[in-house]
């Protein structure tokens, strides 16, 4: 096989499934950690503000229920929405790439041939690779190397919205259990404890896998988590006594 033919051949094979396919999964992965922080802070902050109010168990359930639910369905709206303009602006992409490779095919093989001379191949090898390209799968050719896509690895908004349904749910499941089980005079404590520990484990990944500080992100994190439950504590205690929950 020549230099030229080995090339076309390894991009063919390998770009769209290779490099871009790693980092969905990451993304999805990242998503799924950060899904889980918000279940772990949000709900935490619920069920503390309850607590600061009043010492019912069957209160503080009942809110922390109505925030588990309510903040999962809001999440997994909210990345069905995201995801399903991702999907559009995809598609948009596609349908006008076919339009240009149908009305000017010379030109867009010129301007596949340019885009791999910008990666460093001589005008000759760029050519050929550009043509033997073309006549596999010309669109295929054209959005990898101009947008980085892959017209069968399109994202799913249904996919996106129960995987953050079910990343916030398992968030959410550590601060009510932390509120729950606890005797009363615990659980205030209890519940900041573990939230705070999960925050930073859960930034500290996030972060790892974003290619981020680790350790930056698990201070920002944690002081955030922590200013919140403070917040709500605060602002449940005063209602508590002032308006006598």
């Amino acid at each position: 096989m020549t230099e030229k033919a080995a090339f076309a051949d390894h991009v063919q094979r390998d770009e769209p499934h290779g490099a871009s396919g790693t980092a969905q999964k990451l993304n999805w992965l990242r998503a799924g950690v950060l899904g889980a922080n918000d279940g772990i802070v949000s709900v935490a902050a619920v069920v503390v503000g309850v607590a600061g109010a009043t010492a019912n168990l069957g209160a503080i359930a009942t809110a922390g229920a109505a925030a588990v639910l309510g903040g999962a369905v809001s999440m997994a709206l909210g990345e069905y929405v995201s995801v399903y303009t991702q999907k559009d602006a995809e598609h948009d992409m596609i349908a006008r790439e076919k339009r240009e490779l149908a009305e000017d095919p010379d030109g867009e093989l010129e301007e596949l041939t340019a885009l791999y001379q910008e990666r460093g191949l001589s005008r000759e090898t760029a050519e050929a690779v550009a043509q033997e390209l073309t006549a596999k799968d010309a669109l295929r050719a054209h959005l990898t190397m101009e947008l980085n896509l892959d017209e069968d690895d399109i994202v799913s908004p249904w996919h996106a919205a129960w995987a953050s349904f079910f990343a916030f749910l398992v968030g959410a499941i550590l601060p009510m259990l932390a509120i729950l089980l606890p005797p009363p005079e615990l659980r205030i404590g209890v519940t900041a404890v573990a939230t705070l520990v999960a925050l930073g484990l859960t930034g500290a990944l996030g972060a790892k896998l974003g290619g981020g500080s680790p350790t930056k992100a698990a201070i920002r994190v944690v002081i955030g988590g922590a200013l919140a439950l403070l917040v709500t504590y605060l602002v449940g205690a005063f209602l508590g006594t002032s308006v006598g929950v």
